[in-house]
């Protein structure tokens, strides 16, 4: 009888740590997937971004060699010396 009851209990801890088990590895798949994709938005940014400073470079140094109000006025608070 004292086998018994053990025996249950024993088989009772298997199947709430099978359950969990699952999922767990459910939420895993599905963070990746979000993960996956939100290293694709976050790379699709960077390079949007990167274009954007690349053009504002441009801009900078095209009004440093022919000098235009608007343009200095436009470029003024998106323009920061870099140091490379």
């Amino acid at each position: 009888m004292k086998n018994d009851n053990l025996t249950t209990a024993l088989n009772l801890v298997l199947a709430v740590l099978a359950i969990l088990g699952v999922i767990f590895a459910l939420q895993t798949v599905f963070r990746t997937r979000t993960l996956r994709s939100l290293q694709i938005q976050a790379t699709q940014a960077n390079a949007y971004r990167m274009a954007v400073e690349s053009l504002v470079q441009d801009a900078y140094a095209y009004s440093q060699k022919n000098p235009n109000p608007e343009i200095q006025r436009i470029l003024a608070p998106a323009v920061k010396p870099t140091t490379r």
